[in-house]
């Protein structure tokens, strides 16, 4: 990280520079939700999935984004298509976590 520039500048820089690059896309989300971001977050996940078929970890993102932004219905479909997505790979683990999630969103 260059001096004086915060993480998500240079995120933020990252991706004007390549916006397809999905890599960069899935950074500039985290960064989004570890500050709060959430809406932001929402949307460069978003955006992140239409270039990447994900293993499911991003939909992880999408749900606790959407749940903060108390948006439950949406949050549980994305816990919905992170359980599809994670089935797809192989991540049982992963499976397991998010049927629980949804399960405890009333």
């Amino acid at each position: 990280m260059s001096k004086g520039k915060s993480r998500l500048e240079e995120l933020k820089a990252l991706v004007e520079k390549n916006p397809t690059n999905p890599l960069g896309r899935y950074g500039l989300a985290m960064e989004y939700f570890k500050l709060g971001m959430y809406k932001e977050a929402v949307d460069e996940i978003k955006t992140y999935l239409a270039l990447k078929d994900d293993e499911g970890a991003a939909y992880r993102i999408l749900a606790n984004s959407l749940l903060q932004l108390g948006m439950k219905e949406e949050a549980k479909e994305a816990y919905r298509r992170g359980i599809e997505s994670a089935m797809r790979y192989g991540h049982q683990d992963m499976v397991e976590e998010f049927e629980e999630a949804l399960e405890s969103i009333d």
